[in-house]
């Protein structure tokens, strides 16, 4: 049995953790888990408040994904996609095209979000290539500011990120970049035009070289849970449409059930071309991602071996039926009368919470879609000045609520709640009673 201070030792000397300053890591090593909660390896239990970083959706040890895994663990741990298809993969292909926004009805499963994203950069590449009316010129793609869609060389050139590209630009391609559609930048009650003149302004000159445009639909993630304004995304596609491009809707975050809707798109009565899915997609238990396809965009790629017309990608684990098995036990879990039923309460506590803490002197705004909420933190509440950076006051706040046992992980000076969708009254109560806590004392400390 090795002892937590080995587990800790081996932790610093061999696990090169991500996103992280290994330098200054201290180890934080959970040993079990069941519901929202973590288990450390000294007893210590916290309320997962951010789902294990946005993929756990139903809990950890949910009883009906577990059973799902340990069935078909008995049956087939792994068989390849190359050639070939398992009884778990094609069921899930099958419901996932069931549920999705109008005729996305062909799934690419890959390992992870960024392996979704990349490879629906390359089926966009390749479909203008041999698609009816081919278009071989439409070789470059349309991201937005500050977007984040994965650290693949193809994904991290659409992403926006400085501080997580910048090092990497010259191996990356270049992209039509747009503002950030942030919300907060518009006078109160305005609507999308100005963002959405931007970009025809873009397409009119630039759509015949255009491919695609890739979008994370409604909420920016790690730029810090940035929303666009209502009616931007509906307005993307009537453009892209307009001018013969390629819409990539990147739910990798807000897909499965986190924005209230199954699909983020729903919610604007939009249909992409292509359809990024990741994180929540097994609930959070095993890796897996899947790149959708409408019929039309599918088509383009079927002719003979000789054709050429194939799309040469993939991946060795792609479409695990183990992982596929997982998935599709948590879709039957979120679409479920009884995950419905519960998810609009849990979503109107949430609000009440964030209501609460809108009045404390050092947040700037509150903002929620679904599950998924944020918190901005600025000196007096300012809705333009901003902490030193190297104050770190978000990572400050999110220590302090370890040591009242809440997990969270910041993105700057914004706190990102989004708790898995099993947490009760009183868990939810108590993250939000918790927050409340470490936001006044950290921020007070500060004046």
């Amino acid at each position: 049995m090795h002892t937590p201070e080995m587990l800790a030792q081996w932790d610093r000397d061999h696990y090169w953790h991500a996103f992280t300053q290994m330098a200054e890591y201290e180890p934080l090593i959970i040993d079990s888990a069941s519901g929202v909660w973590l288990y450390d390896i000294h007893g210590n239990r916290y309320l997962d408040g951010i789902s294990s970083m946005w993929c756990n959706l139903h809990g950890h040890c949910n009883p009906v994904i577990d059973e799902a895994i340990g069935a078909q663990l008995k049956k087939l741990g792994h068989a390849t996609s190359l050639g070939m298809a398992t009884t778990p993969a094609i069921e899930l292909t099958r419901r996932l095209a069931e549920l999705a926004p109008g005729d996305l009805n062909h799934v690419m499963f890959g390992s992870d979000g960024s392996s979704a994203v990349e490879a629906a950069l390359k089926i966009a590449f390749q479909y203008w290539r041999q698609c009816e009316e081919p278009q071989p010129q439409k070789t470059s793609y349309i991201a937005l500011g500050e977007a984040y869609h994965g650290d693949t060389l193809g994904s991290a050139s659409v992403g926006g990120i400085d501080r997580y590209n910048a090092i990497f630009q010259p191996l990356l391609f270049n992209v039509h970049r747009l503002p950030v559609p942030d919300s907060r930048t518009l006078e109160t009650d305005a609507g999308p035009q100005l963002f959405l003149g931007q970009l025809e302004s873009l397409l009119a000159k630039h759509h015949e070289e255009i491919a695609a445009l890739v979008i994370e639909p409604c909420i920016q993630a790690a730029a810090g849970m940035v929303f666009h304004p209502a009616g931007y995304l509906h307005g993307v596609r009537e453009l892209t449409s307009k001018y013969n491009v390629l819409l990539i809707a990147d739910e990798i975050v807000t897909g499965c059930g986190r924005t209230g809707r199954m699909f983020a798109c729903e919610g604007e009565d939009v249909v992409p071309d292509l359809l990024c899915l990741g994180k929540s997609l097994t609930g959070g238990y095993l890796p897996l991602s899947a790149t959708m396809a409408t019929t039309e965009v599918y088509e383009a790629f079927l002719g003979s071996h000789a054709s050429g017309r194939a799309f040469r990608h993939g991946h060795t684990f792609a479409g695990n039926p183990l992982a596929a098995a997982a998935a599709f036990a948590s879709l039957e879990l979120l679409t479920s009368e009884d995950v419905q039923s519960r998810l609009q309460l849990l979503i109107d506590q949430l609000c009440g919470i964030l209501h609460g803490m809108d009045s404390l002197p050092h947040v700037s705004e509150v903002r929620q879609k679904g599950l998924i909420a944020a918190v901005d933190l600025a000196p007096g509440g300012s809705k333009t000045a901003i902490y030193p950076v190297d104050l770190r006051i978000g990572q400050k706040v999110c220590r302090d609520a370890l040591k009242r046992k809440v997990w969270l992980r910041p993105l700057g000076d914004t706190l990102v709640i989004m708790p898995p969708l099993c947490i009760s009254a009183e868990e939810m109560a108590f993250l939000g009673e918790v927050l409340h806590e470490s936001i006044e004392v950290v921020t007070q400390q500060q004046q």
